[in-house]
């Protein structure tokens, strides 16, 4: 009964239900980008989750970290997320990393699942979990805000092979950078990372066209989309 409404789609079926349960998916970072897709595949019946952010529960994140509340503020966000997750699915598996995503540990965490999904918000991080999963011959879901902006990808995915260092070649240059503005409208993750989780489920359930290749961007100001080759 629980996942009546989307096994009736064709694309789905319990035979796409039964692939969601099987599933093992990596969240890198389960702020605002990461709460929508955590949210999301959570209530798709994505059979295991794994958790990795080291931050805290803070006031300024909850005009857009939708996970958290103010009662658990100063409180650990990876530990907060999975008693939300469990909460709202108990039939799922969930397990939590309160801790930063390193060289020296992003090996064996990702080793465990079968699909990264980005809602982390520095280069570092993202080159490391690319280059991880070129390695393991694992799918990276890529995401990234700013502001009213976003943009989604799917790297490492069947023939097309793209991966982050085809959209961002120069590492060290993109290390120089200066941060991003930290301005954003709460909307803005919301979108992009329920595009991102609907991505994994296209991934899992072999349905649509994955954005494998390609970049989809949004700017919420005009609602102008855009999907471009890599």
């Amino acid at each position: 009964m629980r996942y009546d409404r989307q096994i009736i789609l064709p694309e789905i079926g319990e035979e796409g239900q039964k692939k969601l349960q099987e599933a093992k998916v990596l969240i890198v970072g389960v702020g605002g980008l990461g709460s929508p897709i955590a949210l999301y595949l959570t209530g798709a019946g994505v059979g295991c989750l794994g958790l990795v952010d080291d931050d805290l529960v803070s006031i300024t994140n909850l005009q857009r970290q939708v996970l958290y509340s103010e009662k658990e503020l100063g409180k650990p966000k990876a530990l907060c997320a999975a008693g939300r997750l469990s909460a709202l699915n108990s039939g799922i598996r969930i397990y939590p990393y309160s801790t930063r995503l390193t060289k020296d540990n992003a090996y064996d965490i990702i080793q465990k699942y079968d699909i990264v999904v980005d809602g982390c918000d520095n280069f570092a991080t993202r080159y490391l979990i690319n280059d991880i999963c070129i390695k393991q011959e694992k799918p990276y879901v890529y995401g990234a805000i700013c502001g009213f902006e976003g943009q989604v990808s799917v790297f490492n995915y069947g023939n097309q092979k793209k991966n982050y260092r085809d959209l961002y070649p120069d590492e060290e240059e993109m290390q120089r950078m200066p941060p991003p503005p930290k301005g954003v409208m709460g909307v803005t993750p919301a979108i992009v990372g329920s595009v991102e989780a609907t991505e994994v489920l296209k991934i899992i359930c072999d349905f649509g066209d994955v954005l494998a290749g390609k970049l989809w961007t949004i700017d919420l100001r005009t609602l102008q989309s855009n999907k471009f080759s890599l």
